[in-house]
């Protein structure tokens, strides 16, 4: 059976059907780069060469290509200060901080369970 999405009320979006939008907003945060700077801006506003060092392994296109999805989903704002040079601040936003807590869990159960799944299968190990 075919599953539907509306794009209207709440109770009718389906993260299993195809065409729903939930599913590219899931999509977006359960990509390791966007859960990681989401749980780094939690603590407040950070600069880019912050969170870039913050990142290691994350190219600066793909950190500024994860904020500015971050910012069209309206998880994350960009604030540009009129110094020389521009100092730029990225910070949640109030809905970005509603999903930092269940993105704040599934990184500690995470850090809590690696070692058992690296015991079970070697190639988790570090």
């Amino acid at each position: 059976m075919a599953q539907t999405c509306a794009t209207g009320q709440h109770d009718d979006h389906d993260v299993y059907s195809e065409q729903c939008p939930c599913r590219m907003l899931l999509d977006l945060l359960a990509n390791k780069w966007a859960a990681l700077v989401i749980g780094l801006l939690d603590d407040g506003p950070v600069r880019f060469g912050k969170l870039k060092s913050q990142l290691p392994g994350i190219s600066p296109k793909m950190l500024t290509r994860t904020l500015r999805q971050l910012e069209s989903a309206a998880l994350v704002s960009r604030t540009v200060f009129p110094d020389v040079p521009p100092r730029v601040e990225y910070a949640l936003t109030d809905l970005g901080e509603s999903a930092a807590y269940p993105l704040g869990l599934l990184r500690t159960w995470a850090e809590e369970n690696i070692d058992r799944i690296a015991a079970l299968n070697p190639q988790w190990a570090s």
